[in-house]
């Protein structure tokens, strides 16, 4: 079956296309990518337009000099954030806090938006660990994804709250799969890549999302094998009131990343210990107003 607002059947383009005209990027982000496409310009063009946006500014800042840096030295200003984490991965972290921002209005009492965003972070973290361990350019951009992996519930709470609902019951033999399957007839990270690229986000970020389920589709690049792997951690992870230890894990998910149980546990105990302060950081209840 496919999912619907009153009698009106709809599909994932249907509802991210809704998404689209209810929740906006910030400008800025859309400037910032306009500068990185053009060859001309500079990281002084790219720092101008952050600090235009005191929000914005400050986000980066907090987050240039959180758990996911570990920089030696305090970084104090845009210009040596954006020379230090460089123009992409910049980008993609002002990617990462403008969607947050975007799902600021997200009404609380429908699902537990604080667990919501627990499993975005934790999926986040592991994708970006993962990416490191493997010497993967730029990790940012698999935190990205990971962060941004769940974003179609987040649509579906704002569009069809009933469905919403529905799929939120998680039982130890109901994945979030199977009841987004049986009540909106497919996945959330179909809305979730849809939405992406109406907001003109690049492919790269959107394509592991829209292969996030292994069950569904077969990873065909190294970012998917990442994202699918750390999807099913952070699940387990966050959901240990539903799920017994790497419940819903499949051996051959981090066996061909050429990695052991042990890489895996590692990897859970060394995201779980950044967690709660980068989730202080994307989580929209905790951004700083100006």
């Amino acid at each position: 079956m496919e999912g619907g607002i009153g009698n009106v059947t709809m599909n994932a383009i249907d509802y991210a296309s809704k998404a689209g005209e209810l929740f906006v990027l910030p400008d800025a982000v859309v400037r910032i990518k306009q500068l990185i496409e053009d060859d001309s310009t500079s990281m002084a063009d790219i720092a101008e337009i952050i600090n235009f946006d005191p929000s914005l500014a400050s986000q980066l800042l907090r987050t240039a000099n959180s758990a996911l840096y570990k920089f030696p030295s305090k970084i104090d200003t845009i210009s040596k954030a954006v020379q230090v984490i460089g123009t992409n991965s910049v980008y993609d972290l002002v990617v990462a806090y403008g969607v947050a921002n975007a799902f600021n209005t997200v009404p609380p009492d429908v699902i537990d938006l604080d667990k919501f965003w627990e499993q975005s972070v934790s999926c986040g973290l592991l994708a970006k660990y993962f990416a490191e361990q493997l010497g993967v350019r730029e990790p940012e951009r698999l935190f990205v994804c990971g962060l941004l992996h769940n974003i179609g519930e987040l649509v579906m709470v704002k569009l069809d709250k009933d469905i919403a609902v529905k799929c939120s019951k998680l039982t130890e033999t109901d994945t979030p799969l199977k009841l987004q399957q049986r009540h909106l007839g497919f996945p959330y990270s179909d809305i979730a890549a849809e939405l992406i690229h109406a907001w003109s986000i690049p492919e790269e970020i959107a394509h592991p999302i829209a292969r996030l389920h292994t069950s569904i589709h077969r990873a065909q690049s190294l970012d998917d094998k990442i994202v699918q792997l750390s999807y099913v951690l952070a699940l387990d992870n966050i959901h240990q009131d539903v799920y017994r230890s790497f419940n819903n894990l499949d051996d051959n998910l981090y066996r061909r990343l050429n990695m052991s149980m042990d890489d895996v546990e590692s990897a859970l105990d060394y995201t779980n210990l950044q967690s709660m302060s980068v989730l202080a950081l994307f989580n929209p209840s905790s951004f700083v107003v100006f």
